[in-house]
């Protein structure tokens, strides 16, 4: 018998891995194939069975034993459930059905020929409904992450397996900035807020709210830099934390592609924007011709100017801040890989100077980016040439030179002075455009999970008029 898709087993198949990730048609045409098994104090597979097949349970418990000693046992109601049970192949122990227990065998050519990850708006790739299902369903809301979507089915289960209940009390600090980073966090219940300091005696900036499903903590375990922001609980939470190690093994290295110098030529060639994330000061200095530049601390805002039609190679000074950011735009559908050393790695990939361009500033059509006619330079990312020769003309080099060495001294103090206060005042105005950015996301979010229960109240309410 086939399984419904809007029937309660196929609600609960929906969520298996790696089921969640397949697109609408393929899973409803998947679930017109399949058919539920039923056994009762029997063996769903045995030691050494050699079947090239996917077992999952869907309800009752088994247990997974070897030797006649007891490994495991599973609920259909666990989170383990979600994965195929003792999935290698041929069986390393016995599944036991514990009573009356519902299972599905399937093909694993399913999980080996599931379709390559698309970022383009599409329906159909819509894997669980915001609305759907438990709101405390951590594992739904993790398993519609793009960077989650990109892992082997292993990982995730031992990611699942890794991770670690922590909890803390309204007004406890999280993590601190300046804090060394150690652990990747996801919030299971519970709500924290996101602080930065742009300077130790600046006021702090709130910058973004975080809720139940949402994750942080992985900029300084990819960039190995301190911890960028403050987080504080603003009512008793509890996440779930996965530590360096795991993360880097398990979720780093199977998500971000590196490419050489030649790699990254081809990558424009094949139309990929090249994206320098050093400061403009790093940028103006020197940087690959073509380049555009967005210092990470401000590439958050700056996500929708991006296409995701187009990949992105990003360049740093050592590959570090790279990772870091590309990992952003993989979480945000933006295909990107990273140029492995940087700049500085240029120095052995590449003959001195090749590619390399020197002039501060730099306009960069849209069309590169968004595909529009317009030019649109990235804001954080363009040095004005028109201020820099109103600057030389203002102070040429002549008068500099004749002027007494004391006063000459005296102004590059105060030109040093004005230059770190604009720097600060730059990042707040830019720390506060990314609190503005969080905020019109999760109104956006709000706003679609309203529009979606206004739907199911409507068709409540339209099938309640037809009754008698």
């Amino acid at each position: 018998m086939t399984v419904d898709v809007n029937s309660e087993d196929g609600l609960i198949i929906r969520k298996l891995i790696p089921l969640a990730t397949l697109p609408g048609a393929q899973f409803n045409a998947l679930c017109a194939e399949m058919t539920v098994e039923e056994i009762q104090d029997g063996f769903l597979f045995k030691k050494g069975d050699p079947v090239s097949q996917l077992v999952y349970l869907i309800s009752g418990e088994v247990t997974l034993q070897a030797a006649g000693l007891v490994v495991d046992v599973i609920t259909a109601s666990s989170d383990s459930a979600r994965f195929a049970l003792a999935h290698q192949i041929p069986r390393k122990i016995d599944a036991v059905a514990n009573g009356r227990v519902r299972f599905l065998r399937l093909n694993t050519d399913i999980v080996n020929n599931t379709p390559p990850l698309v970022y383009k708006e599409d329906d159909s790739y819509m894997v669980i409904d915001e609305t759907e299902g438990d709101p405390d369903d951590w594992m739904t809301v993790l398993l519609r992450s793009p960077i989650f979507q990109r892992l082997p089915p292993a990982n995730l289960q031992k990611i699942l397996m890794g991770l670690e209940a922590v909890h803390f009390k309204k007004g406890e600090t999280i993590l601190e900035q300046g804090g060394a980073g150690d652990y990747y966090y996801l919030i299971k219940t519970g709500q924290c807020l996101l602080t930065r300091k742009p300077s130790p005696n600046a006021k702090e900036i709130k910058l973004a709210q975080l809720a139940n499903g949402d994750t942080f903590g992985e900029d300084a375990l990819l960039s190995g830099a301190p911890r960028n922001v403050t987080i504080t609980a603003l009512t008793d939470i509890v996440l779930l934390r996965l530590d360096k190690k795991q993360f880097i093994s398990l979720i780093k290295e199977p998500s971000l592609k590196f490419v050489d110098y030649a790699g990254m030529q081809e990558a424009v060639k094949q139309g990929a924007i090249l994206l320098d994330v050093r400061s403009q000061d790093d940028y103006g200095d020197q940087h690959l011709d073509g380049s555009i530049n967005a210092p990470f601390f401000s590439l958050r805002m700056q996500l929708k100017v991006l296409s995701q039609e187009k990949s992105v190679v990003v360049v740093c000074r050592d590959g570090k801040t790279s990772e870091a950011a590309a990992f952003l735009l993989l979480r945000n559908k933006i295909d990107a890989m990273i140029l492995r050393g940087g700049m500085e790695g240029l120095a052995s990939a590449a003959p001195a100077s090749e590619g390399l361009a020197y002039t501060p500033s730099l306009a960069v059509k849209a069309d590169v980016v968004t595909g529009a006619e317009s030019e649109a330079p990235l804001a954080a990312g363009v040095r004005s040439e028109s201020l820099r020769q109103e600057v030389e003309q203002k102070q040429p080099g002549d008068n500099l030179a004749s002027a007494p060495a004391g006063a000459l001294e005296n102004q590059i103090r105060a030109l040093k002075l004005e230059n770190e206060v604009l720097k600060n005042a730059n990042q707040q105005l830019n720390d506060k455009c990314m609190k503005l950015e969080f905020d019109k996301q999760h109104a956006e979010k709000q706003c679609r999970i309203l529009h979606k229960q206004m739907e199911k109240l409507t068709q409540v309410l339209d099938r309640l008029k037809g009754c008698p």
